[in-house]
């Protein structure tokens, strides 16, 4: 702080500071969920977007146990659940405007890479470049060119909270109608095969007439390790079964896939009962079961004609982004805390005007730093 004000706050002072106008933003946001149950929330847009999306996923933070004196008692790690809304433009297309999957989705190399991040989700690699490959300004130039052709986003927001997921749910709710993404001409809810992500939309989006879509990284994901387990790790046969059945997904043949998944599964024979979650024959039914229960959110063709995306890697960015806040070996949080920063980092997170909105609101309590709390720094 001295740096930038010639004056020294304490740690411990600046961690109350900040729980503090945490709790005052959740105590807003908690105040625009009610207004828009008694529906009476105005929307701060008038101009419905072309394109609007929400993705919902979650992350972990870890905690302990309050009033334990010194040290760590009672670890646990509890779940975030965060929200990504967004608005975009993108033209609708009368024919799929990429009918053939991309090439790092193909590779080898790459797609073992992007299968282990999803994977492992708080590990991911930073890049996706396979080591030692040289990326020029040429290279990078394509790459851009080629993000130009899929949807653009415009505005960002995030909301972020400890809540259960029947209230995180309002808290979604509220924030799509604030920004009127009901409005929307095309609508899309893009999110992984988690059940509750599913919950929170056929209770609240569906009818607001978004479109399910599951996220197609996962899937693949799911895909490339059920190959593995039918045709031995590293094989050619392997490759040859997953490029198989990765293009029947990117081209919505989710009736080919899961009969060739189903065949994979009956050549291995089912799972027994307690086996661990790497057995290949566990592997290849939970992809069977996880295509089954999504059927009906795989159309991507259909997706990519009315300019949708289809991966919910933005969620998945935000999450990191507030990981590097919420998230460490040595952070363990007790009481409000979490909720409230969790609070300040999705208002700096987002787009829009919420950190102005939120700084501008009558502050019911005294000021937070008192006479003499601050000294300049000799």
């Amino acid at each position: 702080m001295y740096e930038f004000l010639g004056v020294y706050i304490s740690p411990s002072h600046l961690q109350k500071i900040s729980h503090r106008i945490g709790q005052e933003w959740a105590e807003a946001r908690d105040a625009d969920v009610q207004a828009f149950q008694e529906k009476r929330l105005p929307q701060a847009c008038t101009q419905p977007s072309q394109v609007a999306t929400v993705m919902v996923d979650g992350g972990r933070v870890q905690t302990r146990a309050e009033d334990s004196g010194r040290g760590i008692t009672d670890r646990s790690w509890q779940e975030v659940k965060v929200a990504c809304c967004q608005t975009l433009s993108s033209r609708v297309h009368a024919v799929d405007p990429q009918p053939d999957p991309p090439s790092k989705f193909l590779d080898p190399v790459q797609a073992a890479r992007l299968a282990a991040e999803v994977k492992s989700r708080g590990s991911a690699a930073r890049t996706r470049t396979p080591p030692g490959t040289p990326q020029t300004k040429k290279s990078r130039r394509k790459k851009r060119k080629r993000r130009r052709q899929g949807p653009q986003k415009l505005v960002r927001t995030v909301i972020a909270s400890m809540v259960d997921s029947e209230t995180f749910g309002w808290h979604v709710c509220a924030e799509v109608q604030r920004r009127g993404l009901d409005k929307a001409q095309r609508k899309g809810y893009i999110c992984d095969g988690q059940k509750y992500n599913w919950t929170l939309f056929e209770m609240h989006l569906l009818a607001w007439g978004f479109i399910g879509i599951l996220d197609f990284l996962h899937l693949l994901a799911h895909l490339y390790a059920a190959a593995q387990a039918v045709e031995g790790k590293g094989s050619a046969q392997a490759r040859k079964l997953y490029e198989r059945w990765l293009r029947w997904a990117w081209g919505g043949q989710v009736k080919e896939l899961l009969s060739g998944l189903r065949a994979g599964a009956a050549k291995l024979g089912p799972p027994p009962e307690g086996c661990s979650e790497d057995d290949p024959r566990k592997v290849v039914a939970d992809t069977v079961g996880y295509v089954t229960n999504n059927r009906d959110r795989m159309d991507y063709p259909r997706y990519r004609r009315l300019g949708l995306p289809i991966s919910s890697a933005p969620v998945e960015s935000v999450i990191k982004q507030i990981n590097r806040r919420m998230k460490g070996t040595e952070k363990f949080w007790v009481g409000g805390g979490a909720e409230a920063l969790l609070q300040v980092r999705a208002a700096y997170l987002s787009e829009d005007d919420r950190v102005e909105r939120n700084w501008a609101r009558p502050r019911p309590h005294a000021p937070a730093v008192g006479t003499g709390r601050l000294r300049p720094v000799a």
